[in-house]
């Protein structure tokens, strides 16, 4: 018997949060290993007995039972959690306390504690991410491997070497302190953001599109919400920005793995529910003043969203509102996205002038998709070679069969 990956990533994040919030952040290898000891019984015993009713309830009650018999166990070999210290040394208290620490409000806490204590200012965002990834999501080291792109022994180092920087952290970060829960509040967000793009137009060399990690971005979001310091407008504009672009992903790829762009898409597959939950925390994240590149993409996905048809898109106000974003975070990728819509606007050639002015336009020369997008105007503009050769450079870059596939479509395209 299996435990689903549903359930393993749902619960994983929840045991490990909650343990390392009793054995302390410098035991967090013990925290894991008693996490794997709780899943390795519910294994044993569902084997024989069946999977129970409430199989997330059975296995935190299994993690609170092991994570006694380690207190027992490590009493007198270690130091556990600095504030929860003399009352884990009592069996009695050790015991309402873990009982305490296992309640669903606490276990909430805990990984949102987890989740800022990932995004540690001394670690590069990749290794941010890859923290919560490993962490709170239960990803193995070859699945973030997988994701960015990497090789197991550069991943396993990258992890290896973020735990210690947590570990040096000594307990887990405060969440109840306004103003250091603000201070990383902004590097919390772009890790979030990090992990979604990173599921919705990744780098994985196995699919183009990885919903497992669009989910959990979505689900740590939500729990940022939770929290009163947390529910920010830029909280709610980036949990919005999740919902309308995870609102396309049934029509991102077909049933024959085959991947559509938003033009080609078939938009009745759109999850109008997510769209209509996106919608509305757009209108929460309005309140303020302040308007961030979180905003300013949201209601870029929004205009996406709301149009039944690909020519119902109002483009104007998509240029207009990429003009924003590209004051607020320039980059060659944003002012890609930009000439595109420049091109649905005011036709290929314009779009291609637009690609032209691109300022450091290097920094897209392994990004397939600029190349495709080349190859597109030119297509549209009757350039069949220079597309065509375009559609090729593209396929040498591709990054997954899903891509070749599309890129491969393109070349045939410009046969025709």
């Amino acid at each position: 018997m299996e435990l689903s990956d549903h359930l393993f990533r749902h619960e994983w994040g929840r045991m490990v949060a909650a343990l390392t919030r009793i054995f302390g952040v410098h035991n967090l290898a013990l925290a894991e290993d008693v996490a794997q000891e709780a899943f390795c019984r519910a294994i044993e015993v569902w084997r024989f007995r069946g999977v129970p009713e409430n199989p997330g309830g059975w296995l935190m009650a299994t993690a609170k039972n092991c994570a006694l018999d380690t207190l027992r166990r490590e009493r007198t070999a270690r130091t556990f959690a600095p504030d929860l210290g003399r009352l884990l040394q009592s069996e009695w208290t050790a015991a309402t306390m873990v009982e305490e620490l296992f309640m669903p409000k606490e276990i909430k806490d805990d990984q949102l504690r987890m989740m800022f204590s990932c995004c540690h200012a001394k670690l590069p965002e990749e290794s941010q991410v890859a923290l919560i990834l490993h962490i709170l999501c239960g990803f193995s080291v070859d699945e973030i491997a997988g994701a960015f792109v990497g090789t197991h022994a550069a991943t396993e180092k990258r992890i290896t070497r973020a735990k210690k920087v947590l570990a040096g952290s000594k307990k887990l970060f405060d969440v109840t302190k306004p103003a250091e829960f603000s201070a990383r509040l902004p590097i919390v967000h772009q890790a979030l953001y990090l992990l979604f793009n990173e599921g919705y137009h990744g780098a994985s060399p196995e699919a183009a599109v990885r919903t497992e990690l669009c989910r959990e971005a979505m689900r740590l979001a939500a729990v940022l919400l939770d929290h009163p310091l947390g529910a920010i407008p830029a909280t709610y504009a980036l949990a919005a920005l999740m919902c309308l672009n995870a609102a396309r992903l049934p029509a991102r790829i077909d049933v024959s793995g085959h991947l559509h762009t938003l033009v080609d898409q078939d938009r009745s597959l759109w999850d109008r529910e997510l769209i209509d939950e996106g919608l509305k925390l757009m209108e929460l994240s309005a309140k303020g003043s302040e308007l961030t590149e979180f905003h300013v993409e949201s209601a870029i996905a929004a205009v996406h969203a709301t149009a039944r048809r690909t020519a119902d898109t109002d483009w104007a106000r998509i240029v207009s509102l990429y003009d924003t974003l590209m004051t607020l975070r320039p980059s060659p990728v944003v002012a890609l996205n930009r000439a595109i819509a420049v091109a649905e606007r005011d036709g290929p050639e314009r779009g291609l002038d637009a690609m032209r002015a691109i300022t450091n336009p290097d920094r897209l020369l392994n990004y397939p998709f600029y190349e495709a997008a080349r190859g597109e105007l030119e297509l549209r503009c009757g350039r069949h070679e220079a597309a065509q050769a375009h559609f090729q450079a593209a396929i040498a870059l591709a990054r997954n069969p899903m891509e070749r596939s599309f890129l491969e479509q393109r070349v045939n395209a410009c046969k025709v």
